[in-house]
């Protein structure tokens, strides 16, 4: 099928997925949702994959939700967007057998940063930063960020990036967990390539490790994908959230009352 905003390649046992939509740093839209989804069912049903990667187009991987089409005015139920729109791309890339490589070229930020923190495994450019960027907004984790986040660095750092909200550059990212490898920019592109084949070529056990570890996590992971949508529909109610929208689109500091 034809896709508007990614490009979906197959080549070597490998699909690329690659958000484009360079112009707004690769932010969701509903269209893009239903294609990362479509695309990687896609990949799952393919004999002939046996690895995916998930990466981006132009300067960022993904910013997260784009915020132009979630004013205070035609916000709507974020509970809702979260349960039909994102929880579903999470539950895909983890219920899947074969194994998902996120390749973080640049910022990854909200939605986006969890939607790499996700995958099976992520490499990342030393261009690439991974941004907790909720609370910039007023809003609580999404996209499994609340289960995934704290099982990758643990407790405590984890609540430093989500309640801080700063950037973490490629190799303090590596230093902690978030990533396997970072590679220079000019060879990330080719390395990410190498490592995806090596994936597909690897025996039929991998995906059984895959297996083991889902069947240890999804069952937790899926209530907590329910909490978090139930959670991020109290925090849209809130001022904080009208304000801290429109802050982001004024590009000035929110200013918070805690209401």
């Amino acid at each position: 099928m034809s896709y508007e905003t990614i490009l979906f390649e197959k080549e070597n046992g490998v699909a690329t997925i690659t958000l484009n939509r360079p112009q707004a740093l690769n932010a969701f839209i509903p269209q893009m949702n239903k294609e990362v989804l479509e695309a990687l069912k896609d990949g799952e049903r393919d004999g002939a994959v046996r690895c995916l990667v998930i990466t981006g187009a132009g300067r960022a991987f993904c910013a997260g939700q784009d915020l132009k089409g979630r004013t205070p005015e035609q916000k709507g139920s974020l509970g809702a967007s979260l349960r039909e729109k994102y929880n579903p791309m999470i539950r895909q890339i983890r219920q899947m057998e074969k194994i998902v490589i996120a390749a973080v070229n640049g910022v990854a930020a909200g939605a986006g940063c969890n939607l790499a923190l996700a995958c099976d495994l992520r490499v990342a450019s030393e261009e690439a930063k991974f941004i907790q960027s909720f609370v910039r907004v007023g809003l609580a984790p999404d996209s499994g960020g609340s289960f995934i986040l704290p099982r990758l660095v643990g407790l405590s750092k984890a609540m430093e990036l989500l309640l801080l909200g700063e950037p973490v550059e490629a190799q303090e990212a590596q230093r902690i967990g978030l990533v396997a490898k970072v590679f220079p920019a000019a060879e990330f592109a080719t390395a990410a390539k190498e490592i995806a084949e090596h994936v597909a070529r690897a025996p039929r056990g991998i995906g059984l490790i895959k297996r083991a570890v889902n069947h240890a996590l999804l069952r937790e992971l899926e209530s907590d994908l329910e909490y978090e949508a139930y959670l991020q529909e109290i925090a849209g109610r809130s001022a904080d959230y009208d304000e801290g929208v429109r802050a982001f689109l004024e590009k000035r500091t929110p200013v918070f009352t805690g209401k």
